[in-house]
């Protein structure tokens, strides 16, 4: 699949301050560790690709990032502010950050109309504003032919646009993106990347995601963590880090290309 042109200039992110870091963060469940000393950095708009083998911890650091899992040991920050203590909602309100589960994130049983209403309702406090930010949404995302489908009903590309624009009702600074990419089919992934580059292109907004699907994700991110047994053992851009040794030897293996 043809990697898509992006149609904007990448910023030079080393002129810009961390807006989000993981500082020394170890988190086990039982006897399993699974994060081991984890430090990562991502700055404002940035788009940050986190992969690995399953059980490596990929998941995990975005929980914990979100206030979901409390790390065992290390901080967080966000905008230079410890987080760490804060509670999910302090987190998500206070510091404008979003998390896009794996699977779920809208009530089955409500519209799109309704599920997109219901954020709303939380995070605008006047119906005309939350009435005007939802016909908005609607129409950037193209969801006027389902607009009032209920979320069981609808593609699971559909989905995933829909849990989308219920996270950027919140006018996030940060988007935690969990497995964007997992089971859908190529057109829909190609309109997913477009999407998340647009948010980068038109928002700024900082995206971490984390996928199993190493190509898409390389396709769309600034820069790429390998994660392996709970720890970071490679780190750069997408043409560098494909040609890391011990990134082939844990994940990419000898023959692995972009394109």
């Amino acid at each position: 699949m043809a990697i898509i042109k992006r149609l904007f200039k990448i910023k030079n992110f080393k002129q810009d301050e961390n807006i989000i870091e993981l500082n020394n963060v170890s988190k086990k469940f039982g006897k399993r560790i699974v994060l081991d000393d984890v430090s990562i950095k991502a700055k404002k708009g940035e788009i940050l690709g986190i992969l690995g083998p399953n059980g490596a911890g990929k998941s995990t650091i975005l929980k914990i990032a979100m206030g979901i899992y409390e790390p065992d040991a290390g901080k967080i920050y966000i905008n230079n502010s410890n987080v760490t203590d804060q509670p999910i909602y302090e987190r998500a309100v206070n510091k404008k950050i979003s998390y896009i589960p794996q699977t779920g994130g809208a009530i089955l049983d409500l519209t799109v109309e309704e599920n997109l209403l219901m954020v709303a309702e939380i995070h605008i406090s006047e119906r005309p504003l939350r009435i005007s930010k939802v016909n908005e949404l609607v129409s950037q995302f193209q969801f006027e032919p389902i607009v009032k489908v209920k979320a069981k009903n609808i593609s699971g590309g559909q989905f995933k646009r829909l849990i989308i624009a219920m996270a950027l009702i919140n006018e996030p600074k940060i988007m935690l993106l969990d497995e964007i990419f997992s089971a859908l089919d190529l057109k829909t992934i190609a309109m997913l990347k477009e999407l998340i580059l647009n948010l980068q292109s038109f928002r700024s907004i900082t995206c971490i995601m984390v996928d199993h699907l190493a190509r898409d994700l390389l396709e769309v991110s600034n820069r790429c963590l390998i994660l392996s047994d709970g720890k970071i053992v490679a780190e750069g851009k997408s043409e560098e880090i494909i040609q890391n040794r011990l990134a082939q030897e844990v994940y990419f293996g000898d023959e692995f290309k972009l394109n």
